[in-house]
């Protein structure tokens, strides 16, 4: 089943990128490659669960099992050995990440308190771009009774833009919503 931010992205949004740039061909305007969603776990040194509940979580949230991440380095001052698990993620592409950008838009983000709109100075120059969320909760799937702990995680949207602009515009005819 297509998605329908994909179907969205082909009709309408295409053809806008396609205007606003002046490309000749519709593999020049950028599109979106990937996703990734990263939930760091600095309690899980102390507290091994943690992890287990987390990867549930994210699962739950993204429709897809996370992968352990593990600390490259050890770290004295944080009681960090290397090869400890820190983290989980997942990286989604094609309609799961349609679905899941669908649903951040539409659903996640006007859950937020006092939301004003996501930070337009989450790009890194290269198209990507990047932004935080404190809490958990504000997914639908997650039930607040069944949750330990408040939980935040980093979302990168990847895309194939060779500019910040070009992302920027192609992000906000998706239907993010930047702050002014």
């Amino acid at each position: 089943m297509a998605s329908r931010l994909k179907a969205f992205y082909e009709e309408s949004v295409l053809p806008a990128l396609m205007d606003r740039f002046k490309y000749k061909n519709r593999m020049q305007a950028p599109q979106i490659e990937k996703i990734i969603v990263n939930m760091g776990l600095g309690e899980a040194i102390q507290n091994a669960k943690v992890v287990e509940s987390a990867q549930q979580e994210l699962a739950l949230i993204t429709g897809q099992w996370p992968v352990l991440r593990k600390a490259r380095k050890s770290i004295a001052s944080f009681k960090l050995r290397a090869g400890m698990t820190i983290g989980c993620k997942v990286t989604l592409r094609r309609d799961q990440m349609y679905h899941f950008l669908d649903k951040l838009i539409n659903v996640a983000l006007p859950r937020v308190r006092d939301f004003r709109g996501v930070n337009p100075k989450g790009f890194d120059g290269r198209g990507n771009f990047s932004m935080g969320i404190k809490e958990q909760i504000i997914f639908p799937e997650v039930d607040y009774d069944k949750i330990d702990k408040i939980r935040g995680m980093n979302i990168t949207v990847v895309t194939s833009a060779r500019t910040d602009e070009e992302a920027r515009e192609l992000l906000a005819y998706m239907g993010l919503p930047f702050r002014k």
